[in-house]
């Protein structure tokens, strides 16, 4: 028997073993209870860095939001417990429904998925996508009839690439009160993660993107690049202007096979250069009266893991309208120069065959005859070749006039007289108007104004039918007026200006103008007067001599450099006046 007074005392002994005990337990517990959430975390954290690698690893550089969603899909189950994973993604013209099978489940429990999943798009987008098609995929275990469990944990995650919401990802399950915070937070953090990336490289792409874009639209040249599949994915506005396309977004290949119809079969020349790998060139196609080189070549990739594989095809659309223009010229050139050497060069080979014999030297008559057909032909290969050299002084910036003191009004009487043999020949009537106020002293180069003077007086000559009039005319512009209601002041024959210039603007001058009752010249050839080696087609002109086409730049040239302008009036079947100003 214990003795009653030692009874409080181990009372009070056990109680503190008990509690002794109790502390010791839960410590151990405590212990035990920390150890197995770090262990969890460490093994979260693990699931973390090895999902994110996968991803890393299995999509590469891809933007392509299927992927990473798949391989996130795929991994899952190490880490969470489920009966179906699902995203749903937004396209231009449908939504992608992609559910993964952990275990069997009805099919109304898919249904019920997807309709909460279409719900949720709806409400993040604040509009009804019940009427939008979707594309639906079931992979992993089988969908029973028979079980009709209904979905009892659920929760979504959105999709959003560079702030833009692309789809929800999904996980449910037939077991109720599954799915708790934690669990939540990490896949929350792998998708936010992937986004971010894909985000990033998105960016970088459109940057690239945007030069890539920036440098096809400064090109000249017409760009349009296609897929495998022949559609357009680029065209630039020099493309866009060849076809006349003024729509919005990017031209289809149908515009271009429709704009080139007969003139090019765009299509099946893609399809040739990417089947057959090859660069395709097309030296010349006319299309809206214009000469294009087209080339149509395959693009292949250079970098990773598509190095070599051919990626679409490339349209470059060349204006070649100038150069051919320019070889036409320089054919004209050359055929001018022979038809105008041709002539003088011949009559100068027969006169010195002729002179060659004892009795032609002998008769005085037919030896000066001869001697002016010699210094007639001659004189016409000088002239021929001194426009060729004013025509190179202009272009080099060379050219040069040596004004004086002289009366213009005598040297436009001079050429009048000089010329009305060949106008009374041709049975053209010549008039001149010398207007009052016109100083007797101008400073001008009389040798070149001469020169532009003879030019205005052949051409008017030569483009006015028999019976027709040719009129000189010489009156002083003041600023402020047009040169127009001047000539009418004077009572001189105009033709209105075709150049659209505005005379009113021009200062004090002298201004000598030649007008023709001639056939009158065209607004679309009034435009390519000044160009060289230009010239029309007429029916009044003898076809036999149609002169070298430079006259009028050198008239310009020349006026020019004395500081004037030179104008144009023309109407059909009525004539021209061509006119020029030397400020005073």
């Amino acid at each position: 028997m214990v003795p009653r007074e030692l009874l409080p005392i181990i009372v009070v002994l056990i109680t503190l073993y008990l509690v002794v005990i109790a502390f010791s337990y839960w410590g151990v517990h405590r212990i035990k209870r920390g150890v197995y959430a770090k262990d969890t975390e460490i093994k979260r954290r693990l699931y973390e860095l090895a999902i994110l690698k996968e991803i890393a690893d299995r999509t590469g550089y891809s933007l392509n939001i299927k992927k990473i969603l798949d391989v996130i899909v795929g991994s899952l189950n190490q880490f969470l417990e489920y009966s179906v994973v699902s995203y749903m993604l937004l396209e231009p013209s449908k939504v992608v429904f992609k559910a993964d099978l952990e275990r069997s489940v009805s099919i109304s429990f898919i249904k019920d998925i997807r309709t909460r999943m279409l719900g949720s798009l709806s409400a993040l987008l604040g509009r009804d996508l019940s009427a939008v098609e979707v594309e639906e995929t079931i992979t992993g275990a089988i969908m029973m009839g028979v079980t009709e469990e209904p979905v009892r944990s659920y929760f979504n995650i959105p999709l959003v690439i560079g702030d833009q919401l692309v789809g929800v990802l999904t996980v449910s399950h037939t077991k109720a009160g599954l799915y708790k915070e934690s669990e939540m937070e990490i896949l929350y953090k792998i998708v936010n993660q992937a986004s971010q990336a894909v985000s990033k490289l998105e960016d970088v792409v459109k940057t690239e993107q945007g030069k890539i874009a920036a440098m096809l639209e400064s090109m000249l040249e017409g760009v349009v690049m296609t897929d495998l599949d022949y559609r357009v994915i680029a065209a630039n506005p020099a493309a866009e202007a060849v076809i006349g396309y003024k729509g919005e977004g990017v031209p289809t290949i149908f515009n271009f096979i429709d704009a080139f119809n007969e003139s090019l079969d765009i299509r099946s020349k893609l399809e040739e250069a990417i089947k057959l790998d090859k660069v395709l060139t097309i030296n010349e196609v006319i299309f809206n009266n214009k000469y294009y080189q087209v080339v149509v070549s395959p693009v292949k990739s250079n970098i990773g893991l598509t190095r070599g594989q051919t990626l679409g095809g490339v349209i470059i659309l060349h204006d070649v309208t100038h150069e051919k223009e320019a070889e036409k010229m320089r054919n004209d050139f050359t055929s001018m120069i022979v038809h105008e050497l041709r002539s003088p060069l011949g009559n100068i080979k027969k006169i010195g065959e002729m002179m060659r014999s004892s009795k032609i030297l002998e008769d005085k008559q037919a030896s000066s005859e001869y001697v002016s057909m010699l210094y007639e032909s001659s004189s016409s290969m000088l002239d021929l070749v001194n426009d060729l050299l004013d025509v190179a002084k202009l272009e080099a910036g060379k050219f040069s006039v040596e004004k004086s003191s002289v009366d213009i009004k005598e040297i436009l009487s001079e050429r009048m007289k000089f010329f009305e043999a060949t106008a009374r020949d041709a049975g053209i009537n010549m008039n001149l108007i010398v207007a009052e106020g016109v100083p007797n002293s101008v400073s001008v180069d009389a040798k070149r104004i001469t020169q532009v003077l003879n030019n205005l007086f052949s051409n008017a000559l030569i483009y006015t039918l028999k019976g027709g009039t040719v009129t000189a005319i010489c009156f002083l512009h003041k600023k402020g007026q047009t040169i127009s209601d001047e000539a009418l002041a004077v009572s001189a024959p105009w033709v209105s200006d075709s150049m659209s210039l505005d005379t009113t603007i021009l200062p004090d001058s002298v201004v000598v103008a030649v007008t023709d009752t001639g056939e009158g010249i065209t607004s679309e050839n009034i435009e390519k007067l000044f160009n060289k080696f230009t010239q029309f087609a007429s029916s009044t002109r003898d076809s036999e001599h149609k002169g070298t086409g430079l006259g009028l730049v050198i008239v310009k040239g020349i006026i020019d450099a004395h500081g004037g302008v030179v104008g144009v009036g023309s109407k059909l079947k009525s004539g021209s006046t061509f006119y020029f100003t030397i400020p005073l």
